[in-house]
């Protein structure tokens, strides 16, 4: 039954996946749906430890900053993409490691952690602004303050540094990574170890007495959620073609739990739809000068916070429950009166 389960949700990814692949660049630009794609990858980072771990981590775009700026400096280096993009999802993740041990198994409470980690961002947001000077450079490659670094190697076919991804097939390569960190997500949250990482946003106390190292599974998901934020990171470099410290902004933590809050928390594909349709709706609202940006945003999370706490998927989720299940109890009746009549 499981594994009928699993093979189901693999189908019904990979479906839904390939008919959004092929109508969303008739309805928007490939160019503004790849950086939707690298925002709603940048959610399920966050979605995954805070909805299946209860992690809540203010400072996301640490890591999110930590790959797009681990990528344009290894790029830069290299001349090639094919090393830096593995450095971008590996730096984040031991950056994360190490944090994570120190919190976690000196056993911080949710709020100093959410503290810690929203100072760390601040920290590196502060850091990376006062590296304008020639001398903050690490080999070829010059950090350049708040300039931050522009002209760095973008994505390559492997082993050809002249063949460049861009333009659409950028799209589809984003698009598809997307897919597979998505069904990775999947994987891991059907394993013991995902079980056991929801059964520790439950109840820690409990899976502590059952014998499991807490600290040591809470580590490795928030590991995994950097690794996940760090790739993502890179992608946007590729995107943009430069980065700076921006990403490492407040704003920009905020906007990640944003997204999470208003998509679903508890869901894999929640968090992946508020990223990808507020980023949308910020681009549109853009285009405009009458309404400020940032106030938008905010009444958007206060009429989620009071009307729809649970998010849009889960709401959705929620609605198609009760309608369909409504026409399968009438069906049903109706079947049980056509026989009981025609027994009668």
């Amino acid at each position: 039954m499981i594994k009928t389960s699993a093979t189901r949700d693999v189908v019904t990814t990979l479906v839904v996946a390939a008919l959004l692949i092929t109508i969303m660049p008739q309805l928007i630009g490939t160019y503004t749906l790849t950086v939707l794609v690298v925002y709603g990858m940048l959610g399920l980072s966050l979605g995954l430890i805070w909805g299946f771990g209860g992690i809540l981590c203010f400072g996301q775009a640490a890591y999110f900053g930590l790959g797009a700026y681990t990528y344009a400096i290894a790029a830069v280096n290299f001349g090639e993409s094919t090393l830096p993009m593995l450095l971008a999802v590996l730096v984040p993740a031991l950056f994360a490691a190490i944090l994570g041990a120190m919190m976690f198994y000196g056993r911080l409470t949710d709020v100093y952690l959410g503290v810690i980690t929203l100072v760390v961002t601040l920290i590196l947001f502060k850091f990376i602004n006062s590296t304008a000077g020639p001398q903050y450079k690490i080999g070829d490659a010059r950090l350049g303050g708040f300039n931050g670094i522009p002209g760095f190697q973008t994505l390559n076919v492997p082993g050809r540094p002249n063949d460049y991804i861009w333009g659409d097939a950028y799209f589809y390569f984003c698009a598809i990574a997307l897919v597979i960190v998505y069904l990775l997500v999947t994987w891991l949250l059907r394993s013991s170890f995902g079980r056991i990482a929801v059964g520790i946003r439950e109840n820690e106390t409990r899976i502590a007495l059952m014998g499991y190292d807490v600290a040591a599974r809470k580590t490795v998901l928030f590991a995994i959620g950097a690794a996940i934020a760090g790739l993502s990171g890179a992608l946007f470099a590729n995107w943009a073609e430069i980065v700076t410290p921006g990403l490492f902004s407040l704003g920009q933590s905020a906007e990640i739990i944003i997204w999470c809050i208003v998509g679903g928390l508890g869901t894999r594909f929640g968090p992946v739809i508020g990223a990808a349709g507020l980023a949308y709706l910020k681009f549109l609202l853009g285009q405009q000068s009458m309404i400020d940006n940032t106030l938008i945003i905010g009444l958007i999370l206060v009429f989620f916070v009071l009307f729809l706490p649970k998010g849009i998927l889960p709401a959705v989720t929620d609605i198609w429950r009760v309608s369909f299940g409504r026409r399968k109890r009438r069906g049903a009746r109706t079947r049980r009166g056509r026989g009981g009549r025609q027994h009668g």
